[in-house]
């Protein structure tokens, strides 16, 4: 059964079943998806993650499908109903779908209408309404007629039969399937407001009376729409026209017009009503919800991705603020290595005096500590800061840089802040976060929940477990594609590499701490707990700078080591020299290095690490500033050209930061002077760019802005 899987996927996505297999033996085998994609591509053909994964989740989605099999077959089996016929029939299915539809009819059921009229022995009669032939009805009901089993009429008899029938049409799996078809072509969602809660649900009066093809609905909408009807604001239906639905249950089952056949068009009526829209409404609605919730799960993922790739300042000496009005601003200074060298409070938005007093405070800090660069938190003051720093005329070359805060507070309140800082407060531990987030964003974000840090949409409203699956492991290929420093890494870092669990981070910092700083990675197989499996898939993520081996330091995996040894040997050199020397490398052909394990992607990726071994491949570190003077939203009016931050991504538009604490929406329609299907595809988040003001709305706090050249064009 598994070698169909590998060949029903492999069909799916245009790959062969030998890829397929080879990921599953992986997984299998312990091997995390980042440590195949990038040290396992001769077994996989290359696969990247994005394809390893969608593997993984249909192998997981088929061995499901197979479990429910058989829980089937042997309810069956244990009812003695299994036949050679049904379990063939059970054996070729390929979806869940149809796994249930195949199942209904057999499936223990509480007492129905149906059950009720089988136990009056009305399931002959049924039969007979079902032939449809010419019969004097009354004449056919009247054997059924039984006052013990309340069977008092002949209306009584042929109800009970119409319920048996209903049922029979309803189990149908052809039918199901008919109408699903229906329902995706024809289905309309109709949202209303709940009589008398126009008031309360001010906030969906978008769709109070609203209707569209349910198909060709929008997730963003949709998930709206639904947080209304849970909101009890908005009542919701899904479902195609009745009569279409009617006409093609109608041509399946009401052959005769006739009597009996006026009685099974009754009981089509009735199932289709009582029976099939409550079911294939709910269903639709699951599918459809689901949609949603994919698109909305792989836009807070791929923006997540996006500002933790986003450029870091590096090892500078900074001074951070956490700005604020009545309480002033958290002043700290980190070094290079974010380590917290003092703390303050400045008040630079209070009387002359203490912005006299702010201000010498600031530059005294900075000469003490050799300040290289200056974070500013975007929240509450922030302007109003920004403007006091630059006007202290500091040395030019101190970088003065406004940074995200969102999330810091939910950091300083952690655990991890607690342990990290235990002899500081909420507010030292808020500024630390926004200046070590300046240094090395990946480093700091790993710290807090990624469903803190702002950067999606609808997120309470989707499947939490999925939502965490996912942007777990975005939070994972972020750290391996950018690699770790063991020897200053923190615990929370070093979770995320592959292969290394919490207790595993938490041993390796342990034994830093106690042992010195690692200097080779084989070091690691000292630290308790960490085997030779886990070494396999952590070691090429891990990176000890200055250590024994310079290899180390590289990407290349402990594996290949022996490898680029051979290569340095017969270039007449140490490994270190042919690392520095493009002349030697260039000697190097790679097709003596070709083995049964070993082929040209591994080869071009360890020639890739000797010419630049441990690179960061995360983009240089861009000044940015937003327009001087306007700081608020009274500031702005419409044809304004202003530079702003990308904080956002959906799938109607982008929001972003034009520096006046309200960040201002892109639609989808002003993102480009063409069409655009996906904003993900002109924007991304931290993206700098130019705006145009197009409307300011300051009764609801609103900005419209458009990256169109021509922003005046609809």
């Amino acid at each position: 059964m598994r070698a169909l899987f590998f060949q029903l996927i492999a069909d799916q996505l245009h790959i062969t079943s030998r890829q397929v297999q080879a990921v599953d033996e992986l997984l299998q085998n312990g091997s995390t998806i980042p440590f195949i994609a990038r040290y396992r591509k001769e077994d996989t053909g290359s696969l990247d993650e994005v394809m390893l994964t969608t593997i993984r989740n249909s192998l997981e989605q088929l061995t499901a499908l197979e479990h429910r099999r058989e829980v089937i077959r042997n309810s069956l089996a244990d009812r003695q109903l299994l036949t050679r016929e049904l379990e063939n029939r059970l054996l070729a299915i390929t979806s869940m779908t149809e796994m249930e539809d195949f199942y209904l009819p057999y499936r223990p059921k509480r007492r129905t209408r149906a059950s009720v009229a089988r136990e009056k022995g009305l399931e002959p009669l049924a039969t007979k309404l079902l032939a449809q032939q010419t019969v004097d009805l009354p004449a056919a009901a009247a054997p059924y007629l039984d006052p013990e089993k309340e069977v008092h009429s002949i209306d009584d008899a042929l109800a009970g039969a119409r319920d048996i029938v209903a049922e029979w049409v309803s189990e149908d799996p052809a039918s199901r399937t008919l109408l699903r078809k229906l329902f995706v072509a024809e289905g309309i969602i109709v949202a209303k407001v709940v009589k008398g809660k126009e008031a309360a649900g001010s906030k969906f009066r978008d769709y109070f009376a609203w209707q569209e093809k349910a198909a060709a609905i929008a997730g963003h909408r949709l998930l709206a729409m639904l947080r209304g009807e849970k909101e009890k604001i908005l009542s919701i239906t899904i479902r195609p026209p009745e009569e279409n639905a009617l006409v093609l249950l109608r041509q399946r089952f009401v052959r005769r017009d006739n009597p009996a056949g006026h009685q099974i068009n009754t009981a089509v009526e009735d199932s289709y009503k009582r029976l099939l829209v409550p079911a294939l409404e709910n269903e639709f609605r699951r599918s459809l919800r689901e949609r949603a919730e994919g698109e909305a799960i792989k836009v807070f993922a791929d923006n997540l991705r996006e500002l933790l790739l986003a450029s870091p300042l590096g090892q500078k000496r900074l001074l951070a603020l956490d700005p604020g009005f009545r309480t002033g601003a958290k002043l700290v200074c980190l070094d290079g290595q974010g380590q917290l060298l003092h703390h303050d409070i400045i008040y630079p938005t209070h009387s002359q005096k203490k912005v006299t007093e702010a201000a010498a405070v600031i530059k005294t800090l900075c000469h003490r500590y050799a300040i290289e660069a200056i974070a500013i938190g975007n929240g509450t003051a922030s302007r109003e800061t920004e403007a006091f720093i630059r006007s202290l005329d500091l040395d030019g070359t101190i970088d003065i840089v406004m940074v995200n805060e969102a999330g810091a507070s939910v950091y300083s309140a952690s655990e991890v802040a607690r342990t990290e800082f235990p002899d500081h407060d909420l507010t030292v531990r808020g500024a630390v976060s926004i200046g070590r987030r300046l240094q090395d964003p990946l480093a700091e974000l790993v710290k807090i929940d990624p469903k803190a840090i702002g950067v999606g949409q609808y997120q309470h409203d989707v499947d939490q477990q999925a939502l965490k699956r996912r942007l777990d492991e975005v939070v994972s290929s972020c750290v391996n594609i950018v690699g770790v420093e063991v020897n200053t890494a923190s615990p929370e870092l070093l979770s995320s590499v592959s292969g290394l669990s919490p207790v595993l981070a938490h041993n390796i910092v342990r034994f830093r701490n106690e042992q010195g700083p690692f200097s080779s990675r084989q070091q690691l197989l000292k630290v308790p707990r960490l085997g030779a499996k886990a070494f396999e898939q952590a070691a090429g993520f891990l990176r000890i700078r200055n250590g024994s081996n310079p290899l180390d330091a590289s990407a290349v995996h402990p594996e290949r080591y022996s490898l680029v040894n051979q290569m340095a040997q017969e270039c007449g050199c140490p490994v270190k020299e042919l690392m520095a020397s493009e002349s030697l490398r260039q000697q190097i052909n790679l097709q003596r290095y070709i083995s049964s394990t070993v082929g040209l992607p591994t080869l071009s990726d360890i020639m890739a690490e000797l010419a630049r071994p441990g690179r960061d491949p995360r983009r240089k570190f861009e000044r940015f500033s937003f327009q001087e003077g306007i700081c608020q939203l009274e500031d702005l009016k419409p044809g304004m050209k202003l530079p702003g931050l990308v904080t956002n991504v959906t799938r109607f538009g982008a929001f972003v930061d034009i520096g006046v604490h309200q960040d201002g929406l892109v639609h989808i329609s002003q993102l480009a002077d063409r069409y655009v299907r996906d904003p993900g595809e002109v924007v991304k988040v931290q993206q700098q760019v130019m705006v145009t003001v197009m409307e300011v709305d300051r009764e609801r706090r609103r900005i419209a802005l458009s990256l169109r050249e021509r922003p005046e064009k609809p």
